[in-house]
């Protein structure tokens, strides 16, 4: 039996710096570059949410989006939005690299969606930086 699916997309602005305690100061630069700048840099970052399931309700659709909208505003967008991303304490053992925030954001929606139709979160930071993750419960990122 096929599946059906739909992607959201909502958007943030934060500030960052690409940084780890486990480099040297020589190190964390050849690693991270211009990323790495001490007074930090910013994005406008683009979350899609992709949720799905087997059957739809009723109305024909998987999920009530604005419940959807509702919980990623609450757990997302006002957690980040204008924020510096370093500050956060998930981020305190970890750096703030996309990967990180993607797996983070799954962690933060995967239990407030319905079990199972939390499909992928997807980040995109620039033109050319995308990140998704795919999978079926919390992935607890925190190394």
């Amino acid at each position: 039996m096929g599946q059906g699916s739909i992607t959201r997309r909502y958007r943030f602005c934060a500030a960052h710096r690409l940084h780890t305690d486990y480099l040297t100061i020589a190190e964390n630069r050849t690693v991270f570059g211009k990323c790495n700048n001490s007074n930090g840099h910013g994005h406008n970052y683009v979350v899609l949410v992709t949720i799905g399931s087997p059957a739809a309700d009723q109305t024909g659709r998987t999920m009530n989006l604005d419940a959807l909208d509702r919980v990623v505003a609450e757990r997302i967008v006002s957690r980040f939005d204008h924020q510096d991303l370093n500050r956060d304490p998930e981020f305190a053992a970890r750096t703030t690299t996309g990967e990180n925030l993607v797996l983070l954001i799954w962690d933060l929606l995967v239990t407030q969606v319905p079990e199972g139709q939390l499909q992928k979160v997807a980040v995109i930071e620039t033109r050319d930086n995308y990140f998704e993750y795919t999978g079926s419960a919390a992935v607890s990122a925190r190394s």
